[in-house]
């Protein structure tokens, strides 16, 4: 196993115990105080831990090599978890909203509620300096489901800051229907983010192309490093898990020998490599009557 996929893989079991202890946190904040804003947050972070465990799983089976049935290997496997958190959230988004609706009907005081919010800055602050550590982790390795879990988590940290905002405000005017108000914005809030999350990872089902500036990236090294060749055209590219996929038509002079023309895309292939770590590169090479009016020239 390289050290990249056992770090993510680390990373993520990590994301398991860090989520653990942030709902037990949580959860005894809510019993403390019976506030729904409260429980709307704990309710949150159970979809930290399947997310994290679903991370964990999609991780462990992205790192295995490729086979006879899967020659391009198995990192897509980390979108199914991305969708899956996706899909959780806006399941606790709606359970959320179901819950707040019915303490909007029948408003009711805290109780504890100074150790309650306390617990709940604790977990937040807890869960904050964890997604920023797995953010930055996570866009060192190119994992999309680290990518994802981190992200949510950093909702997490601002569903609980406004959630510790409300509750207090609550707590001090004796507003206690602000308390279901309060957790109907979390949910909307994570309705929102959840979406967002999935249309990122279908796209990622789907090959969707590169980001844009990384498809410039990739032009501006194929222009810099096309010397002896005519042009390049049919530029498509791709993403798996954490490995890019690049590939184009490469227009050589007829005359060319395979041997020098295979020396161009020796340069080529590392330069991509360089350009964007991990990129696997497919070059067709073509002989000049098959350039195209459209394509780019040297």
């Amino acid at each position: 196993m390289k050290a990249q996929d056992a770090r993510s893989l680390g990373l993520a079991r990590w994301s398991v115990a860090v989520g653990l202890g942030v709902f037990g946190i949580k959860w005894l904040a809510w019993e403390l105080t019976g506030s729904v804003a409260i429980y709307s947050d704990a309710l949150e972070s159970i979809v930290n831990i399947v997310a994290a465990v679903g991370a964990l799983v999609a991780l462990a089976v992205a790192v295995r090599p490729a086979d006879a049935t899967h020659p391009f290997g198995h990192t897509k496997a980390e979108y199914f978890s991305a969708v899956a958190e996706g899909a959780l959230i806006l399941f606790a988004a709606f359970e959320m909203l179901r819950a707040a609706w019915g303490r909007f009907l029948h408003p009711q005081p805290f109780t504890e509620p100074a150790l309650g919010l306390g617990l709940v800055a604790l977990a937040g602050g807890i869960t904050a300096g964890w997604a920023f550590l797995l953010l930055a982790q996570g866009r060192r390795v190119r994992s999309p489901a680290l990518v994802a879990d981190a992200q949510h988590l950093l909702t997490d940290v601002a569903s609980t800051v406004g959630v510790l905002f409300g509750a207090s405000l609550a707590w001090q005017l004796g507003w206690w229907w602000l308390d279901p108000l309060v957790a109907a914005g979390v949910a909307l809030n994570i309705l929102v983010v959840g979406l967002r999350l999935v249309r990122r990872s279908v796209g990622g089902l789907m090959d969707e192309a590169l980001p844009p500036d990384q498809v410039a990236r990739i032009q501006r090294t194929i222009e810099k490093n096309l010397d002896g060749a005519l042009e390049y055209h049919d530029l498509r590219t791709r993403a798996s898990g954490p490995r890019a996929f690049v590939e184009f038509h490469l227009v050589v002079p007829a005359t060319m020998t395979v041997e020098e023309a295979h020396a161009i895309t020796d340069r080529l292939e590392r330069a991509l490599e360089e350009a964007l770590p991990g990129a696997e590169t497919v070059i067709h090479v073509e002989p000049e009557s098959e350039a195209k009016h459209g394509g780019w020239r040297a």
